[in-house]
């Protein structure tokens, strides 16, 4: 039996289908370049990036790069706040926060190798 509803799974369920999408993916791991492979993450360090400079990475359409931002801001997974002329994206703390526990709640490592039969 899931401990979560299904509202909460549906909400789940959009937060990885935006990350599906390898431009999304790029442009999300570039603004949570704070976590390092085998490191933990540093909540309070989450980095933010200007849309230009997000843009200067990446080679896509300002366009497109406008679109996939919408589609993590609605998925819930960066925030966006105009500063001037200036929209600086970040990661969202709390959702990294509920994906990270997510993970740990519905999944059991083992170091344990299977046996054969």
């Amino acid at each position: 039996m899931s401990n979560y509803s299904s509202d909460d799974i549906g909400n789940y369920a959009s937060v990885f289908s935006a990350l599906s999408n390898p431009h999304r993916l790029q442009i999300y791991t570039l603004l949570s370049g704070c976590c390092t492979p085998g490191s933990r993450c540093d909540i309070d360090a989450v980095t933010s990036c200007c849309v230009g400079d997000l843009g200067n990475e990446l080679d896509i359409a300002a366009s497109t790069l406008s679109h996939h931002l919408k589609e993590l801001s609605h998925a819930g997974l960066i925030n966006m706040q105009r500063q001037g002329k200036q929209i600086i994206c970040s990661v969202n703390p709390d959702m990294l926060n509920a994906i990270r526990q997510f993970f740990h709640t519905n999944t059991e490592i083992t170091d344990e190798p299977e046996t054969s039969r």
